[in-house]
């Protein structure tokens, strides 16, 4: 007999069905706000997807099939969207979980396969979610891949960019977002009904960067999460620019903590900081307002180890940590965390990464040819105990981590091919990779829980990279360099462009969008583009006027205030010229709390525009008062309708606008 499973949550209600003939199956997905069941069609003419779908040794298993027992169905306390299904295949040794839940506006799953058999076997194309969805007539959808915000036809392959993919109906405004949290490379999406099952599949990479694992006998491999989001445009909170928020939030590790506001010592110095700058830099620095002072790659002797650079620090770093300390502001540190010097590398030869002439694999850096080292190897526990040393000897708030893991961001091979590692193929090599990473980082979060821990894009292998398998890892992701070095720089508008490229996916206070320099261009425009994401700026301070510094000092403690007294983080709606960042056109951004406090931020850029239209769809009845955060201007009242009608703004004589929005009693 089959057995139906339901599974509801305020926003949506899905129908599981277990046929010991047919197999598991979704056959309704209801999205209760409208009523819409996306399976309407498909159930109507029993086109049955499956819940599962992977190769153990080059054979296919999907759900659908009457080769699956169900072991057992698990609830977890009264929670209605909260259901674990335990499948045993009848001829193989291998069993399935299925883990369903509800998050914040979204579907969640997982998958768990296990190896119950005497020998290793391997496990490839691997799908987790595979659902015919029916938004709207083929005709209507249109799709937006790329983290969501660039337009493409809806028959596409996502790959690493791709973790955030919306089909939408053009005629109702109706979308749902999928969301994929493999690892890196290892994500694959697919779209479109033309041959595959359904209209959109969730599911890891099968040829560039194909998953492999070699599952040991009683192994466990556990799938990431995927999830589906639903919204409506233009209605309140149920619009995607509130909703995608709210869905994303539960994926930061310190949701509710306003970011800190990062100074970090690349520029001006390069891979060359000395002890003299460093000192002449920290007075500024505290005058300004941060929180963090970082000194990047040069400080240490050799990569791999934590020994200080005493040609450039004599007395060590321990004069700087009291310093900073001293001001105010806590210590950060860059450090490599997969190349190490050759000295060091040759003290472990047999954790070295190799390719596949079985050649020490080696990469250029800032300091030389360094060697890279494995992560799927034993190197993970000399890692854990090098980094959370580190952190404790300088009492570190921040550790930026960088240099080659999975494969470099400049174009080097990925995948390690020595033998006796934890893998047994370069292709199975990249997965545990990727899997190395979060186990090192949770084992200095273990010893170091309020650490703030950045995994730089060379370690994710592309540059301008950031994913929900990152961010599980880490609290940041320091995403990309801009080029700003000269007044004229196009720095600020490129970093605005990277920031609202991905804002409709990624929570955009883990986003360190890195080489914006303070003492380049227009200071208003530097520190309203910093307000964006999470706030980082570098430069030579000492280049700064002293009202220029207490210029940064007065608008950084403002910004500050109001984030600790606002959660603004729960939403973000790029303004203006925003899908091609112009310089002829303005552009901008609001961050609002769904009580409406917040932030709204104007760039003139060249453009001849005496004002700024600001529409957000902003629910409720709430009336605000609008001041600038520059100089404290009054600048007039508004109401959530006028937020939802559209309501201009004036730039004066200015280029940057930065408006508070509070609310009035």
């Amino acid at each position: 007999m089959p057995i139906t499973f339901e599974i509801t949550h305020p926003h949506w209600q899905r129908r599981l069905i277990f046929d010991p003939v047919v197999g598991l199956h979704t056959s309704a997905f209801v999205i209760r706000e409208t009523g819409r069941d996306l399976l309407a069609r498909a159930r109507g003419a029993a086109q049955w997807a499956p819940e599962f779908d992977f190769r153990i040794d080059g054979t296919r298993l999907t759900s659908l099939s009457d080769a699956w027992a169900l072991v057992d169905a698990a609830r977890v306390g009264e929670r209605a969207d909260l259901l674990t299904l335990r499948l045993h295949h009848q001829q193989l040794p291998i069993e399935v979980s299925v883990h369903y839940a509800g998050g914040p506006a979204r579907s969640v799953k997982q998958v768990t396969i296990v190896n119950h058999g005497d020998r290793p076997l391997t496990l490839t194309h691997v799908a987790i979610e595979t659902l015919p969805l029916e938004i709207g007539a083929p005709g209507d959808l249109q799709l937006r891949a790329h983290y969501g915000g660039l337009p493409r036809e809806t028959f596409i392959t996502g790959r690493v960019d791709d973790c955030a993919i919306v089909l939408r109906n053009a005629r109702t405004g109706e979308s749902v977002t999928a969301l994929n949290e493999m690892p890196g490379h290892l994500k694959r999406v697919e779209t479109g009904a033309w041959f595959w099952e359904g209209a959109i599949r969730l599911m890891a990479d099968t040829d560039l960067f194909p998953l492999e694992v070699q599952l040991a006998p009683g192994e466990a491999w556990h799938s990431a999460r995927v999830s589906l989001v639903f919204a409506q445009d233009e209605q309140g909170f149920a619009d995607p620019r509130w909703r995608m928020a709210a869905a994303t939030a539960e994926i930061v590790r310190k949701p509710t903590a306003p970011p800190l506001w990062h100074f970090n010592t690349w520029e001006p110095f390069g891979p060359r900081p000395d002890e003299a700058g460093v000192l002449a830099l920290i007075p500024l620095a505290a005058q300004m307002g941060f929180d963090v002072f970082t000194i990047d790659d040069g400080w240490q002797a050799a990569y791999g180890a934590n020994g200080v650079n005493h040609e450039r620090f004599p007395h060590g770093l321990e004069p700087l940590r009291a310093a900073v300390e001293a001001h105010g502001l806590r210590l950060g540190l860059w450090a490599p965390l997969a190349v190490v010097d050759p000295i060091v590398a040759g003290a472990v030869p047999d954790l070295q990464c190799r390719d596949a002439q079985g050649r020490a694999k080696m990469t250029t850096t800032a300091q030389g040819e360094q060697v890279v080292l494995c992560l799927a190897s034993a190197y993970r526990a000399q890692a854990v105990a090098r980094l959370t040393e580190l952190i404790a000897r300088y009492n570190l708030a921040y550790v930026k981590l960088d240099l080659t893991t999975v494969f470099n961001a400049y174009g080097e091979a990925p995948g390690c091919h020595a033998a006796g590692h934890d893998h047994a193929s370069a292709a199975e090599s990249v997965a545990r990779i990727y899997a190395a990473i979060a186990e090192i980082t949770a084992g200095v979060y273990t010893a170091h829980p309020q650490v703030l821990l950045d995994l730089t894009f060379e370690l994710w292998g592309q540059k301008h990279t950031i994913d929900y398998g990152l961010l599980r890892a880490a609290d940041l992701d320091w995403m990309s360099n801009v080029g700003d070095n000269t007044d004229d720089a196009a720095g600020p508008r490129q970093a605005r462009t990277l920031l609202y490229q991905r804002a409709l996916a990624i929570p955009v206070e883990t986003m360190l969008i890195g080489n914006l320099q303070a003492e380049t261009g227009d200071p208003a425009e530097k520190f309203a583009t910093a307000l964006g994401s999470c706030p980082l700026l570098l430069g030579d301070l000492r280049k700064l006027t002293a009202d220029q510094v207490a210029a940064y000092g007065r608008w950084i403690r403002r910004a500050k205030a109001l984030r600790r007294d606002v959660a603004y983080h729960e939403s973000f709606f790029p303004l203006g010229s925003w899908q091609t960042v112009s310089a002829v056109e303005w552009d901008g951004f609001a961050r609002l709390s769904r009580g409406g406090e917040g932030l709204i931020v104007l760039f003139r850029n060249a453009s001849d525009a005496a004002q700024a239209r600001v529409q957000v769809p902003l629910p409720g009845e709430g009336r605000y008062t609008l001041t600038s955060l520059l100089d404290e201007r009054p600048l007039g009242r508004c109401s959530a309708a006028d937020f939802r009608a559209g309501f201009d703004l004036s730039f004066g004589d200015a280029i940057v606008a930065v408006v508070e929005v509070r609310r009035e009693p």
